[in-house]
């Protein structure tokens, strides 16, 4: 797992207390590219950012958009890998194991429960892998993790103890769409 993630899932873990649920309906907007690759719906602001990649086999930056709703944590990225450096791999498995990277060590069992934990496949035949964990107040994590070509998409989504928190986490995971038919 890179060290950005690592350094992500560290920052959850520690606000993770402060989560609570918005008093109001915050707005949402639709993420969507210059080049209409994909569309992402994001609690407004959605701030857009973009940092430099360190592992040999990406082809460019990290491009991530992130939103708050009070302390609830919407993150959106992806990055492109080089061409053929994904040659000859099941993408089911580098799903999982981009979509995993070191979520036992960060979520411990029986600590947390894991909700949902299974490869699944985007709209269009991409594959991808779905995790939802669970503290024992109520609080957790929606990931989704989608491998579209050479291209890696992660949505990550906070939520606290509530089912209108939950129910934005999972509306925000559940909007993500490619145009890409595989």
């Amino acid at each position: 797992m890179p060290n950005w993630s690592r350094r992500l899932l560290l920052a959850i873990l520690a606000s993770a207390p402060a989560l609570r649920a918005s008093a109001q309906s915050p707005l949402w907007t639709d993420v969507v590219p210059p080049d209409m690759a994909f569309r992402v719906e994001m609690p407004s602001p959605a701030e857009r950012s973009v940092a430099q990649e360190t592992e040999p086999a990406h082809a460019g930056p990290r491009v991530a958009w992130q939103a708050r709703i009070e302390s609830q944590i919407f993150d959106f990225d992806h990055v492109d890998y080089k061409p053929g450096s994904l040659a000859g791999r099941d993408s089911k498995d580098v799903a999982r194991e981009l979509g995993r990277g070191a979520v036992d060590k960060a979520f411990p069992r029986p600590k947390f429960h894991y909700l949902r934990d299974e490869a699944v496949a985007l709209e269009g035949g991409w594959d991808g892998y779905a995790l939802d964990i669970q503290g024992d107040d109520g609080q957790g994590i929606v990931m989704r993790t989608w491998l579209v070509g050479e291209r890696l998409y992660r949505l990550l989504a906070t939520y606290g103890g509530d089912m209108r928190s939950k129910g934005a986490a999972l509306r925000f995971a559940d909007s993500f769409k490619v145009s890409r038919k595989r």
